[in-house]
């Protein structure tokens, strides 16, 4: 298995550090505080990162995206945050500077502030001029053939093959919005949550085509930095003195873990989905009004002999739940392509892992150097909102800053959520899980964004080297 390579500093660096004039190391200090914002935005996340510096301040936005927002909300509250981030990121001179843009993945939950259409809250972080931004390798839009990482050449006789994994990934992308549609239609025989959710989770990985393309131009104008496991994180010039590290996502030639679905052919697994690929793929939608079995109402009476009518339902029924079954992988793969980052500065360490899931994780958690850095762990930004297998137990059992009584070095964990919007208590796969979070709460200073009251838009930490 390959293994993430972590970075050093060369001897000649150091040697060269301890040679440098007063003046210029005065000037390469590193930042004495860390200000952590994390946003409300109901279902989604988040957070602006504040690096004070002596003589300057570095800001890095990680997400910002919603798909449900918060309790009582007022309707521009997507607004009223993109504001705040802009007012957080204006200097004395009164120019705001947004430094770094780190998009985990694809999702609308972490996307869809970005978004240019509407009320354009994407237009207020575009007009900051992001210096970077940061996406997954799976992001890519000039990656060549033969790359290695984003959309490699195809690899025969059972070997990676990255270049159908981004294909399936942008496939399963545009049939969300058939399945979105095919949600609202009757004869599908789901349950009103089913159906409520199968309709959540398809608008989630819909394309936000607006959004998307922001980013890209946001890149253009500044630097894109499209990131794997091990790879540089693309904030090395930006954060002076901070140690970032990306452990993930891996590559399919680091790890195929995140393909998902191992007990299956990937390749025949999608076939399943070419019919709703094709609709989508060719702009149609799928009408609420028609039944999923086209003719069967007209026909069901006269034509179909009473003996076998119980077969038509239970049909509809087995399409509705293969057709959920199929948002819920196309959710997990996108999960799977998530950004993890780990931050290191003045001896804290801050982890920030998107909504990366078991798959994603499992190369980092082999890695013993990476695990080594996760036991000191003291600021960790809960993943995927609380569910049941973004926050592995062994993640967990790695944390040694972990107290059921209060200490100055408490871990402190931070989640953005909302919930009854994905999962359900009854096949105990709410979000966020309630033993997940009874564990948070008992061994950390734990806080949820759905806590705040309506008139606090976000919870701050400081954070002082």
């Amino acid at each position: 298995m390959a293994k993430i390579q972590l970075k050093k500093t060369a001897p000649a660096q150091k040697k060269a550090a301890k040679k440098a004039p007063a003046k210029k190391a005065a000037a390469g200090k590193g930042p004495t505080k860390l200000t952590l914002r994390a946003y409300n935005v109901g279902f989604g996340d988040c957070f602006l990162l504040t690096f004070e510096y002596p003589k300057f301040k570095r800001r890095i936005l990680i997400d910002y995206g919603s798909t449900a927002a918060p309790k009582n909300a007022d309707d521009d509250y997507m607004m009223a945050i993109a504001k705040d981030i802009e007012a957080q990121c204006t200097d004395a001179d009164g120019v705001a500077r947004l430094d770094a843009v780190v998009a985990t993945h694809r999702h609308r939950d972490h996307i869809s502030g970005f978004s240019t259409d509407g009320d354009g809250t994407g237009g207020v972080i575009a007009r900051m001029n992001p210096g970077v931004v940061i996406q997954p390798w799976t992001e890519d839009p000039e990656a060549q053939p033969d790359a290695d990482e984003a959309t490699a050449t195809t690899f025969t006789g059972g070997q990676p093959d990255a270049k159908a994994f981004i294909a399936s990934l942008h496939n399963m992308n545009r049939m969300a919005g058939a399945i979105a549609q095919a949600s609202r239609d009757e004869h599908l025989g789901l349950s009103m949550r089913m159906s409520a959710q199968m309709g959540f989770l398809g608008e989630n990985n819909l394309p936000n085509k607006s959004a998307v393309l922001n980013l890209m131009e946001m890149g253009k104008k500044g630097r894109a930095a499209y990131i794997h496991a091990g790879s540089k994180s693309g904030l090395e010039p930006v954060l002076p003195r901070v140690k970032v590290h990306v452990l993930g996502p891996p590559t399919l030639k680091q790890t195929q873990s995140i393909k998902k679905e191992k007990d299956r052919d990937a390749n025949e697994f999608w076939q399943f989905a070419a019919f709703w690929q094709f609709q989508a793929a060719a702009g149609e939608s799928v009408d609420s009004k028609v039944p999923l079995f086209p003719g069967s109402e007209a026909h069901e009476a006269h034509s179909i002999p009473p003996n076998v009518r119980w077969f038509v339902g239970r049909a509809q029924k087995i399409r509705g739940e293969q057709l959920m079954e199929l948002v819920r992988s196309l959710d997990t793969a996108m999960n799977n392509t998530s950004v993890i980052l780990l931050f290191q500065v003045g001896g804290k360490s801050f982890l920030f892992p998107g909504d990366a899931q078991i798959e994603n994780w499992q190369f980092a958690l082999s890695q013993e150097p990476i695990k080594e850095m996760l036991k000191v762990v003291d600021v960790y930004k809960v993943g995927h909102h609380g569910s049941l297998n973004a926050t592995p137990k062994s993640l967990w059992a790695l944390f040694e800053h972990k107290h059921e009584t209060p200490a100055a070095d408490r871990l402190t964990t931070v989640v953005s959520t909302k919930p009854g919007k994905h999962g359900s208590v009854q096949s105990h796969t709410e979000v966020p899980r309630s033993t997940l979070v009874a564990e948070l709460q008992k061994e950390s200073e734990y806080f949820s964004t759905q806590d705040l009251p309506k008139s606090q838009i976000c919870k701050e930490y400081e954070f002082e080297f």
